[in-house]
């Protein structure tokens, strides 16, 4: 019969925190896959549809006038219905889209800062 030895505890703590890693990326991965607008760890989200051209350019790759089409397609159309609407502004694009997405959302408090 063979004896079951322990591995030594530097490599216990590596795998852990191996592992604690992958199930963080996979609840992220999961959490964007669904569609929605997963909270930036330490940054915020803008709410798309009480944000103030101020609070859009906090965005990766929005600058004032990405703001003010946001605003002014938002005055002309009424309230965003979903993030992926966004698409439908003057200067947004799929990659521009995608680069904000996490950041972005349509209800609730605009946290970024």
């Amino acid at each position: 019969m063979q004896s079951i030895q322990s591995a030594p505890a530097g490599r216990t703590a590596s795998v852990r925190t191996a592992f604690l890693t992958l199930v963080a990326a996979a609840a992220l991965a999961a959490g964007l896959a669904g569609g929605a607008a997963a909270e930036v760890p330490g940054g915020g989200v803008v709410n798309v549809n009480t944000a103030t051209a101020e609070e859009l350019v906090l965005l990766p790759g929005i600058g004032e006038s990405k703001a003010r089409a946001i605003l002014d397609y938002r005055k002309e159309r009424g309230a965003f219905k979903s993030v992926d609407q966004l698409r439908e502004v003057k200067g947004i694009g799929d990659a521009a889209l995608e680069r904000i997405r996490s950041q972005v959302v349509v209800e609730g408090k605009t946290t970024l800062q």
